[in-house]
């Protein structure tokens, strides 16, 4: 039968429960995860509406202020909010500022001083400014230093305003980072719950994630059906023969499945296929991931061809290697595996000048025509991806990438893969990246 088709109140809850999972989720996994005040472009109508709006307040502020006798209709409530902001940035246990502020900026008690033409804004704001010098982080004390020197009442209640804004926002980003240990604890659980009640209300959204799920199948069935490649000697003709093969072939475990599937996103060709859908909220993080992997494998295979060429005593010359490293990564940073056949060539050039430069330094004679024209042409070459160098390189940095999703394959990270020493700090870094998404997904 069609789907049943949704109203629009729970079209509405099905986005609020993915909003509230995605930022659960990105609190989790993303330690640098912080809150931030919208933002619009310059030139966007949203801004100019909200830059329109906020002047027309603040005029009206300024000429009620400047008015005899002065109306503080807006005064009142731009101070009714700044108690509420300093309120929501207590504590529990700040019992005694809470009483402070209830008591000094008493509502009732200031409307009444305004009605009868007693109302000391610069004492309110001077008792406010203490407050917010008590509360605010480190790096808020200098802007808060900085409203001390302001005169003029209406720009005064105006900045106030904005650095309380931000007060709050490091309030909840306090407040989130000494939640996320106990977030770790239970994200499991709540993701879980709530990816089913999605699925409950989508039964059909996972198509994406069955696809690539049924290649993973595929590929891990065909892997593990091939013979050995060494059978062992004196073994029978018959354990070796097609048939035997093929009626001894297992299916593959789910761990084997999902360990394909995961490296697959590695070599996951952008526009090609929908992202599974289980992983959307990674989909960012798996692709930086990718694209880290591809710009390592081609920084260490223009290593391996250059050192290959120029031997061991110019690459153990004092910083060629890093210098040829430090090169390769800017002329790549950026780039997509489209443009490395151009990059190469820049990177070629490069690589061609560092050996002349480190050759007369040490007083050796410099590379012939042909040598020269040999060296760039193989680095060159390395934009193919069938390229013999890259594709060892490769198949190595993807085997060692698959210890950080192996369950048991942590103990085994030591053993680095040969070649790939110039890129180790980066590889591992990616590595447990890489590993931290896919355990945290597993579960």
């Amino acid at each position: 039968s069609p789907p049943q088709a949704l109203s629009m109140n729970e079209l509405q809850e099905i986005t609020d429960d993915i909003s509230k999972l995605t930022i659960v989720h990105e609190i989790v996994l993303n330690s640098d995860f912080k809150l931030q005040a919208a933002s619009f472009s310059p030139k966007s109508l949203q801004n100019r509406v909200k830059e329109t709006l906020h002047k027309a307040f603040w005029d009206s502020l300024e000429e009620q202020l400047s008015a005899s006798p002065p109306d503080c209709t807006q005064a009142i409530q731009l101070l009714q909010e700044m108690k509420e902001a300093l309120l929501s940035l207590l504590l529990p246990w700040h019992n005694q500022l809470r009483s402070q502020i209830e008591g000094a900026l008493d509502m009732e008690l200031i409307r009444q001083e305004a009605e009868h033409g007693a109302l000391d804004i610069h004492g309110l704001t001077t008792y406010i400014l203490g407050t917010m010098a008590r509360l605010c982080a480190p790096i808020r004390d200098e802007e808060v230093r900085g409203l001390q020197r302001l005169t003029d009442p209406a720009q005064l209640l105006r900045e106030i305003f904005r650095v309380l804004g931000l007060m709050k926002m490091d309030m909840l980003n306090f407040t989130i980072q000494s939640l996320r240990t106990h977030l770790q604890d239970h994200t499991i659980q709540y993701e879980r719950k709530k990816f089913q009640e999605l699925l409950d209300k989508l039964p059909s959204s996972l198509d994406c994630t069955r696809e690539w799920l049924r290649k993973a199948a595929a590929e891990a069935s065909a892997s593990s059906s091939q013979p050995p490649p060494h059978p062992a000697v004196g073994g029978s003709s018959a354990a070796h023969s097609p048939g035997a093969v093929s009626s001894s072939t297992t299916v593959p475990s789910l761990m084997s499945v999902l360990n394909r599937g995961y490296m697959n996103l590695l070599c996951w060709e952008s526009g090609q296929k929908e992202y599974p859908e289980t992983l959307f909220m990674d989909q960012a993080r798996l692709q930086d991931v990718q694209a880290q992997v591809n710009q390592l494998t081609i920084i260490a295979a223009v290593l391996l061809v250059t050192s290959g060429m120029c031997g061991s005593t110019l690459c153990g010359s004092p910083g060629f290697v890093a210098r040829l490293k430090r090169v390769t990564k800017v002329l790549l940073e950026g780039l997509s595996c489209t443009r490395y056949e151009e990059a190469l060539e820049d990177i070629s050039d490069q690589v061609l000048q560092e050996v002349s430069r480190t050759l007369s330094q040490l007083g050796y004679a410099a590379f012939t025509t042909d040598k020269c024209a040999s060296l760039k042409g193989q680095i060159k070459s390395i934009a193919d991806k069938g390229n013999a160098v890259r594709h060892v390189i490769d198949q190595r940095i993807r085997s060692f990438l698959s210890l950080f999703i192996s369950p048991d394959g942590q103990n085994s990270q030591k053993d680095f893969p040969k070649g790939l020493d110039p890129i180790q700090e980066e590889l591992l870094e990616v590595g447990h990246r890489f590993g931290s998404v896919i355990h945290h997904n597993r579960q």
